[in-house]
């Protein structure tokens, strides 16, 4: 079931269409982090501006270096220890589709510990755009049930799995931290 799922958001994903996805926090939506075309679709799904940056996920730590000019060394033990989701805010972001750079440079990162999204980037060999699954300005959904229609059909493929979980997630806790290891919490 895993295995099929992925392949099937791969080639959408590849085909430059967006996803709804469950990950380690809420359900998202998401597609190809190189891809600008695809970012636009997002914004106009979420009616979000531009300006407002959407994070990135990534399979593991060592592909920090390939989207940050700067990678302070506290960042590897912040994601290796932190018990809850975190993303890190860095400054200097690169090789990623331009409208998903914030207008400072920087980037949302966090490193997926949800095997779906884990699989799908390791697949993709790109990072993974993750987004709260909502129109912007309503409430992020906390499970599958709580994603709007407009969400769903707004979409190009709703990957299946854990849409009976009822289990009621939390966004990520959200770091800023700066190449000389100076953080701060921007969402706890």
């Amino acid at each position: 079931m895993l295995k099929e799922e992925v392949a099937k958001a791969l080639k959408v994903l590849q085909d430059g269409g967006i996803i709804l996805y469950p990950t380690d926090t809420i359900w998202g939506i998401g597609c190809d982090a190189g891809n600008e075309e695809a970012v636009k679709k997002i914004y106009a799904l979420k009616q979000r501006e531009e300006s407002k940056s959407m994070i990135i996920l990534l399979e593991n730590d060592n592909q920090l270096q390939s989207y940050v000019n700067e990678v302070p060394d506290i960042a590897y033990d912040l994601i290796e220890y932190t018990e809850n989701p975190l993303t890190l805010v860095m400054p200097g972001a690169k090789n990623l589709a331009k409208n998903l750079i914030a207008a400072d440079g920087s980037i949302g990162i966090r490193v997926t510990k949800h095997e779906f999204s884990r699989q799908l980037i390791q697949r993709l060999r790109r990072p993974l755009v993750s987004t709260s699954a909502n129109i912007s300005g309503q409430p992020s959904p906390k499970n599958f049930n709580g994603v709007s229609q407009e969400i769903i059909d707004g979409v190009d493929y709703v990957v299946d799995l854990e849409q009976h979980d009822l289990t009621e997630k939390r966004p990520s806790t959200i770091m800023r931290l700066e190449p000389d290891g100076r953080f701060e919490f921007l969402r706890r």
